[in-house]
């Protein structure tokens, strides 16, 4: 009997379900196609029905999410923008909250986050990270400069040094609650963490331009 289309998809979608638990587990590089098979139940002739390996699989099981910081580059860069702060408080909540509970965007940060060995299966993937990690940081950058225009933030913010630090601040909360999940509860404490992050912006001296020099973030 020909499959259909939807069939197929179907079957993809439960192989890389079945990844995102096996990596979460065992890690990228203890994790072979024969042990997805078997969690999703199918032959590894299936498996490579629908990917030519384990990189190939990889890649698709992290194609499914956002990462976080291509979640915040739709932080406001118009200058139309009434509230460009208040934006971005909404997006790092956003990210810190209901992105992270999300089951598939939980199970594959915790695989980037703390099971993803840096291996030739991994490379495309990281390579994602850092273009996400590059472009972001450029779109806060002019976020924050449409807020220093709103007069929400100091005229004197290094807003270079500024959006390496949100970086920062959103990847270490993500990766100590994966690690963790003790000194960080979220989504419960999305909105206190991202007001944080927002009156670092607002109050710290370090983040003016000829603050106290600190190492380059990016």
């Amino acid at each position: 009997m020909k499959r259909t289309r939807q069939q197929a998809q179907d079957t993809r979608n439960q192989i890389l379900d079945a990844a995102e638990w096996v990596f979460a587990e065992h890690g990228v590089a203890h994790t072979s196609l024969e042990d997805v098979a078997v969690r999703a139940g199918f032959t590894r002739g299936a498996i490579y029905g629908h990917f030519r390996n384990k990189g190939e699989l990889f890649v698709a099981m992290t194609n499914r999410v956002m990462l976080p910081m291509e979640m915040l580059v739709s932080a406001s860069v118009d200058a139309g923008e009434p509230d460009p702060l208040g934006r971005l408080r909404k997006l790092l909540v956003f990210c810190l909250g209901k992105a992270v509970v999300e089951p598939h965007s939980r199970r594959v940060f915790e695989v980037l986050f703390t099971k993803c060995e840096h291996t030739r299966d991994t490379d495309l993937v990281f390579d994602r990270q850092r273009n996400a990690a590059r472009n972001g940081r450029k779109q806060l950058e002019l976020a924050l400069r449409n807020a220093i225009a709103k007069e929400q933030l100091p005229s004197d913010l290094d807003t270079v040094r500024a959006s390496g630090v949100v970086h920062v601040f959103l990847d270490g909360v993500l990766r100590d609650w994966l690690l963790e999940q003790d000194s960080i509860v979220l989504p419960r404490d999305a909105e206190y963490l991202a007001d944080v992050c927002i009156g670092m912006l607002r109050h710290s001296p370090s983040l003016r331009r000829g603050g106290e020099d600190v190492h380059s973030l990016s």
